[in-house]
């Protein structure tokens, strides 16, 4: 087993426990063993740094309000979830805690929360990212009482005399064992019985309402007793399925989409013997050999956040209205906040079609060339295509290049490249093997201008892998 990486398998790490590898980085890195890589990219996500926003007048009292704070209250919440995506978003391309952020954006997917609460989100979105390397048992339970899930999945109304089986239902089917994974119909009526009386006060904080609980036996896989919520999540964790389903997700987001069900079973075990330790079980996957497998590398389809915060990180992009970021997560179907139901996003191949693609491939212009798309028409493309580019552009430019307005760091990144020859260029950009195609387009472009030159890469179909 080779104790050194390859550049390709370096970035191939960066990218997946991450958004890419910075240049400086890859320097430093390039060095170093292979565990100790791994042990450095955890390292640097060791600490914890919640967001926080001021909340104004949505931490009062809705009945302490005056008629004006009221009219106001829809608006701001409103803003407020501008401001907490933006927030997020600015957190992805700035921080220094990759993985941790990485993680946190897996399991926003995992535990899928739909509102316009905004302290409720944020809220959420800190408990996740407090225990994103540490134990999964101790998040679902935070997760599982936080007010965004307990106000999304109806748990407040879910009481002895009224039970609600929607958390109930969506703990096994998405959080837990995964759907049809050894639950049925009737233990899913059990678990409901036993999360009645879950809630939470005015502050945020969860209370447990024992007027609303129903103290009744209850049988829930196949083990009987007065069982409360908290023993429910426990029953669902001892449950090796739990290891399995969650396993196969961290797989299909870090390896994959196509399962390798020995690979999985592999860091299931782990996971589980572990007590559901997070950073033991993606150390296992990362310091694995078929993480590196070249049938690993290159094949993902970046979603939408792993592509805007890709191409924002290396130059440190500002945004001059910050709503942009917005914008661009509503246009390539991945906004933070706001998945599409409580399963999340489908992923992989469901990122691209046709009202994506074309702003896929031009983002990088728009980003990283102050908004303005160059198109170099070659001679030899289709007079079809050149027309439908011709016209994509008319439409795309008014709208686009009033609304981008980015400022990258060129001279700073440019700087920092040891080598800027095109095949060097090529390997550090680009991820998968170029197609036929590609490398017809890349031996005729000019690199004696490095930064168009990387534009054009990042312009490649093979540019959206990772």
């Amino acid at each position: 087993m080779s104790t050194q990486l390859s550049e390709k398998e370096i970035q191939h790490l960066y990218w997946r426990a991450g958004f890419g590898i910075l240049p400086q980085e890859l320097k430093i890195v390039r060095r170093l063993s292979k565990n100790e890589i791994i042990e450095r990219i955890f390292d640097q996500s060791s600490s914890t740094a919640p967001l926080s926003m001021n909340f104004g007048i949505l931490v009062k009292n809705k009945k302490d309000l005056s008629q004006e704070e009221r009219r106001k209250l829809r608006k701001l919440r409103n803003s407020k979830m501008t401001e907490l995506n933006t927030l997020w978003v600015q957190r992805l391309i700035d921080t220094n805690e990759v993985l941790r952020e990485k993680i946190t954006l897996f399991f926003h997917d995992h535990f899928a929360v739909r509102l316009k609460t905004p302290r409720a989100c944020i809220q959420l979105n800190n408990v996740i990212r407090e225990h994103a390397l540490g134990n999964f048992g101790t998040m679902l339970m935070a997760v599982s009482k936080s007010p965004a899930m307990l106000i999304f999945l109806n748990n407040r109304q879910n009481r002895e005399d009224h039970p609600n089986e929607n958390f109930a239902r969506e703990v096994m089917e998405l959080f837990t064992l995964g759907r049809d994974n050894g639950y049925t119909e009737h233990d899913i009526k059990e678990a409901a019985r036993a999360f009645t009386g879950w809630n939470f006060n005015r502050d945020g904080d969860f209370v447990f309402r024992k007027v609303h609980h129903d103290y009744g036996t209850k049988t829930i896989l196949g083990t009987t007793g007065n069982y409360n919520g908290e023993d429910v999540i426990k029953i669902l964790l001892e449950n090796k399925q739990t290891a399995k389903y969650i396993c196969a997700k961290l797989y299909a987001y870090f390896v994959n989409d196509i399962p390798n069900h020995r690979h999985i079973d592999e860091l299931a075990t782990s996971f589980y013997e572990s007590n559901y330790d997070l950073t033991t079980v993606l150390k296992t996957l990362f310091k694995s050999t078929w993480f590196y497998d070249l049938k690993n590398i290159g094949v993902k389809i970046k979603s939408p956040i792993e592509l805007l915060v890709g191409l924002s990180r290396p130059l440190k992009v500002g945004y001059k209205d910050p709503k942009v970021l917005l914008y661009l997560q509503r246009k390539l179907n991945q906004m933070l906040f706001f998945p599409p139901n409580v399963a999340g996003w489908p992923g992989g191949k469901a990122w691209i079609d046709n009202s994506t693609l074309m702003l896929r491939l031009k983002l990088a212009s728009l980003i990283l060339n102050s908004g303005v798309i160059e198109w170099q028409d070659k001679g030899d493309m289709p007079e079809g295509v050149l027309m439908i580019r011709q016209e994509m552009y008319s439409k795309m430019k008014s709208k686009l290049q009033k609304k981008v307005q980015a400022t990258p760091s060129w001279t700073e990144f440019l700087n920092q490249l040891e080598k800027k020859d095109k095949n060097a260029l090529v390997q550090f950009i680009i991820q998968p093997s170029l197609s036929r195609a590609a490398q017809k387009t890349v031996s005729e472009l000019h690199h004696t201008d490095t930064k168009n030159f990387i534009i054009e890469l990042m312009s490649l179909p093979e540019y959206q892998l990772c």
